[in-house]
């Protein structure tokens, strides 16, 4: 497809598609990977290096532009930047529960295995080759980005000219219930400090429990808003602005009803359903907890370790919001998730997913790297991070609590900035 250009102030927008085998071991069915190249007006014609963005999530696609600003603005005065839909999300041929619907479970199951970060790469790797004519890049990755980082330095180091990473360095070796069992302890915290920031949302969070308890609640697109899926909204805590979404949120629960008694706001609900995106990034929930399984199956690890942490129990007199988990019942209270039923559970007891880092070959690193690692990140355990860094040699850490995990949405310019130059030895 002819290549389309567009432009904003200040950028100047090309998109890209390529269409790339789904299987790299088995070629022969495509899917379609949708890149969209962003430069500084005027620099179009220079011969400026590519630098590529790797989105959070799984499951997210790459960010829209719509202004000059961020560290988009930052890099795009002397990069060809690259903003990668990663295969099934955005406009790359998409994973959804609408698009696989006419498939049995098993093949579901056995079509999503191939939506990891070890094909993301193989993605990034043939783009190259395409699109910049085999050169180095250089590759910046946030969150889940920061895990396709290191499985590029793990498998294809000689494409990288320099690595940037902010709130994602994975552990190379720990199994699923080993990032759990620190997650949780974490998720406690915050919801100490959120209850510590706003103390009259605590009878206001355990009088929309008891009321969800005794009533069946339907959201505006037709799941049922359980108690569970209410915690689920702790998943903003990790956010700078999080504590104030959910406060906000709740502010608005229940509304009089003309002629007496009160129901859940449809308004609340409504805003809710906004701030949770399982329905529309099934991948999220589908492969979340495979991100961290290397020759194991997961077996629903963030739910077999929920019961360790009784403070999380969804019929507690003091109701704690959980964090970025995944559990099974959201198949069935989630609507787009429903159809996908089957193939999570299949993927949850997969034990033969291939090993995601080489621990030998990122031993012997010379590509540059910088990391921003956040010291209260909810979603990634900084002492896991620290314990990669302490493997991978040429690996800078700027370890700050001046962020959150949003860091390089709220101050890109600034965060990458510093890491070009760490990379550079200028800082």
């Amino acid at each position: 497809m002819k290549a389309s250009t567009h432009l904003l102030p200040g950028l100047r927008l090309t998109d890209h598609r390529f269409e790339l085998p789904l299987d790299y071991a088995k070629p022969g069915k495509t899917i379609s990977v949708f890149v969209r190249e962003v430069v500084a007006p005027g620099k179009e014609d220079l011969e400026l290096p590519y630098a590529v963005f790797f989105q959070g999530g799984p499951g997210s696609g790459s960010p829209r532009p719509s202004t000059h600003s961020g560290w988009i603005k930052r890099m795009s005065q002397e990069y060809r930047v690259l903003l990668l839909d990663q295969r099934g999300t955005g406009i790359s041929t998409p994973v959804t529960a609408q698009a696989l619907r006419n498939l049995a479970p098993e093949a579901q199951a056995e079509y999503l295995r191939h939506f990891r970060a070890d094909n993301i790469v193989r993605d990034a790797e043939a783009i190259r080759k395409a699109l910049a004519g085999g050169r180095k890049w250089t590759i910046l990755g946030q969150s889940y980005g920061g895990f396709c980082a290191l499985r590029y330095l793990s498998a294809s180091p000689e494409g990288l000219e320099a690595a940037l990473i902010t709130g994602g360095i994975p552990s190379l070796t720990r199994p699923a219930d080993d990032v759990y069992r620190a997650t949780y302890p974490r998720v406690i915290e915050k919801n100490r400090r959120y209850f510590a920031r706003y103390p009259g949302d605590r009878e206001r969070v355990n009088d929309v429990a008891r009321h969800l308890r005794a009533n069946d609640v339907r959201m505006p697109s037709g799941g049922r808003l359980t108690v569970e899926r209410f915690q689920q909204l702790g998943l903003a805590f990790g956010m700078s602005d999080g504590f104030e979404m959910v406060h906000y949120l709740l502010e608005e629960a229940f509304v009089g009803v003309a002629g007496g008694g009160r129901e859940m706001s449809w308004n609340f609900l409504f805003h809710l359903e906004q701030l949770q995106s399982f329905d529309t990034h099934p991948i999220f929930s589908v492969l979340h907890e495979a991100c961290y399984t290397q020759g194991e199956a997961s077996r629903w690890s963030a739910e077999r370790l929920r019961g360790d942490f009784p403070a999380f129990d969804p019929g507690a007199a003091d109701l704690l919001f959980t964090g970025e988990m995944i559990y099974p019942w959201m198949f069935d209270v989630y609507p787009q998730l429903a159809g996908l039923k089957a193939a999570a559970e299949i993927l949850a007891q997969d034990a033969s997913w291939p090993r995601l880092y080489d621990v030998e070959r990122l031993k012997e690193n010379t590509v540059p790297v910088a990391a921003a690692v956040y010291y209260d990140d909810m979603y990634v355990h900084r002492e896991f991070s620290e314990e990669t860094a302490r493997i991978v040699p040429n690996m800078k850490l700027w370890i700050t609590n001046e962020y959150e995990h949003n860091g390089l949405r709220a101050d890109g310019e600034t965060i990458v900035g510093r890491l070009l130059d760490m990379v550079r030895g200028a800082a």
